[in-house]
């Protein structure tokens, strides 16, 4: 394990037994022993999964219901172990992971923090150290000295996640929380998030919220029964989430079995103009792609800042909806000569009428686009949290 690696999960397996039978009687349990009928049956969790996260890495893990995300997180956090392989972690780990884990409601909130803390492994002067921040961030400083059990849930809820967010950790393990507290409280954990992202602080997010793995974290990993199915960019990770929930699926009769049935292939984005170009130039480029069935299809696209991955243009609108299947070409043109100096990425993905997206671009067919002011002044920009007031781009068929 290298010093660069924060926790490193190599070959890792986990299954549970199930029980399928209940029975007290003796007889009954050496008839079925030597028939070889077990009285459960085995769920495999995790299959062989590896992967790294090194220091510095706001590393998400995704995946459907059942998929087996949590029950990594656990083995991460060693509540379970492995059947097979190794999980290796380098520094000191916290984890919130079930609220309520490690409190006492006959205790005070104060109380708490101590017995939570020793249970994370501080010893009563790293918590000395820790604690003004903790009440702090919690904002429920009047509320310490009383007993656990009179607290409100979101009360509980933002001192457990508090003392998690602000101990003294070297990395924080996360399963999701980004519904906690109230709006306001939300707004604060957005705010540390992106400071913490900003410092390189270790973080490892199990989340179904894929703005917030497109936003927060720098990798990502997709598991679909027990199998890592997607590895690398935050962006492919969770477009390939999105695309499985919507993703349509046929039975064949005969076995029974479900069949996706893959509606877009060949999506294709080719830029035209220049890779970089000064503040009056226009941003030029093509989408193809091949409609296999008969449905209505229209292109959305991103136009979206590297700095903090944030939109500053967008056009989903329904203006170039086709319909039929066949090869389908278009051109997009806009001027983005309200920017100052900036680096861009092109986020291409083809939606039905339903609003559901049914492909997307890899982050190996997004475009890069850099805007040079020539200029010695800057202009003032503005932009909205969903991109560039001022729409100005235009469809043209391919």
């Amino acid at each position: 394990m290298t010093e660069n690696i924060a926790i490193e999960i190599k070959n890792v397996s986990k299954s549970f037994h199930l029980p399928t039978e209940a029975t007290t009687s003796l007889r009954t349990t050496l008839v079925n022993y030597f028939r070889g009928i077990k009285g459960y049956k085995e769920q495999k969790v995790l299959q062989d999964i590896s992967f790294n996260v090194e220091k510095g890495d706001f590393f998400g893990i995704v995946g459907r219901n059942g998929s087996g995300k949590s029950t990594l997180l656990k083995i991460i956090s060693q509540i379970y172990t492995p059947e097979k392989g190794t999980i290796k972690v380098n520094g000191k780990l916290v984890s919130f992971i079930e609220l309520g884990v490690g409190f006492n409601p006959e205790l005070t909130g104060r109380e708490n923090v101590y017995l939570n803390g020793a249970l994370l492994g501080f010893s009563t002067k790293e918590i000395d150290e820790m604690y003004d921040e903790i009440v702090e961030f919690a904002e429920i400083e009047e509320f310490m000295n009383q007993k656990l059990k009179n607290y409100s849930s979101g009360m509980q809820v933002r001192l457990a996640f508090s003392v998690a967010i602000k101990s003294q950790s070297d990395i924080l393990v996360l399963d999701e929380v980004l519904a906690v507290g109230d709006e306001a409280f939300q707004r604060k954990c957005n705010d540390y998030f992106l400071q913490a992202k900003e410092d390189g602080k270790t973080i490892v997010l199990v989340t179904h919220d894929m703005n917030a793995v497109k936003k927060y974290c720098n990798k990502a990993v997709l598991i679909e029964d027990g199998l890592i199915k997607v590895n690398g960019k935050p962006e492919d990770v969770a477009n390939q989430y999105s695309l499985d929930n919507f993703v349509k699926t046929t039975v064949d009769e005969s076995s029974n079995e479900a069949t996706k049935i893959v509606e877009v292939d060949n999506l294709s984005v080719d830029l035209n103009s220049p890779v970089i170009i000064d503040q009056n130039g226009k941003i030029d480029f093509n989408i193809s792609y091949n409609v296999l069935t008969d449905v209505k299809t229209y292109i959305a696209f991103s136009i979206t800042d590297l700095s903090n991955n944030a939109w500053i243009y967008n056009d989903n609108s329904y203006d170039n909806m086709t319909e039929g299947n066949g090869k389908k070409n278009f051109n997009y043109q806009v001027e983005l000569s309200m920017l100052n100096s900036r680096k861009l990425k092109l986020e291409v993905s083809v939606r039905n009428d339903n609003d559901e997206m049914i492909a997307f671009a890899s982050s190996d067919n997004i475009p890069m686009i850099i805007i040079e002011r020539t200029d010695v002044e800057t202009k003032s920009e503005k932009l909205s949290s969903s991109g560039v007031i001022r729409r100005n781009g235009s469809w043209t068929n391919g």
